[in-house]
């Protein structure tokens, strides 16, 4: 019992990391896809990433300042920048429901394992699961979005939307209550901020 207590506790305490990525999931997509007008190439890939990501990386990072540092920020950004440059152009920029869930996948990847390395850097063991884990919750959340606004898929939004977010939020909320609930039943340093 003692071990679903601090499970239970840590996602009290982990509670506005979903809101921040149905927040910064759709702001971040919006204001990205303002500036490049759809992922259609490299270059607008890597653009609309960096800003995409910069803006959930902030998002995510003020609902988990308490376990990660400001890196969380930039790893999330360069995650989603070379995420999508490589996984819009292995899905040869297409918009077909298999096409984004590919795009996810890859973006995924990417952002798990440059945001699991953040992580690792506090001694979580949980880091590992963080990277499995990101791959199939991004397919997931570009799969959940192709069935619910279209239109934003046919323009080449660089990252899924609310529908997506929501998903993804609440699947990777649970993955961050059970592992880090290890960090706060013992003592640990504040977050480089």
């Amino acid at each position: 019992m003692e071990m679903q207590g601090d499970w239970t506790s840590t996602a009290r305490r982990t509670w506005l990391w979903p809101v921040a990525v149905l927040v910064g999931f759709p702001i971040g997509g919006f204001v990205a896809d303002l500036v490049v007008d759809g992922v259609n190439s490299v270059g607008s890939a890597l653009v609309a990433g960096l800003i995409a990501g910069a803006i959930i990386g902030a998002a995510e990072w003020f609902a988990l300042r308490q376990w990660v540092s400001w890196l969380w920020i930039a790893a999330t950004s360069a995650g989603m920048a070379t995420g999508l440059a490589a996984g819009a152009a292995l899905a040869d920029y297409g918009t077909g429901r298999g096409d984004v869930v590919v795009i996810g996948a890859v973006t995924g990847l990417c952002v798990g394992v440059l945001q699991a390395l953040v992580l690792a850097q506090r001694g979580n063991g949980g880091a590992i699961w963080w990277a499995v884990a990101n791959p199939p919750a991004w397919a997931l959340g570009w799969l959940v979005t192709s069935y619910v606004i279209t239109t934003n898929i046919d323009e080449q939004f660089p990252n899924f939307g609310a529908g997506g977010a929501l998903v993804f939020g609440l699947l990777t909320w649970l993955l961050l209550a059970v592992f880090l609930r290890t960090e706060t039943s013992g003592v640990r340093e504040p977050a480089a901020h």
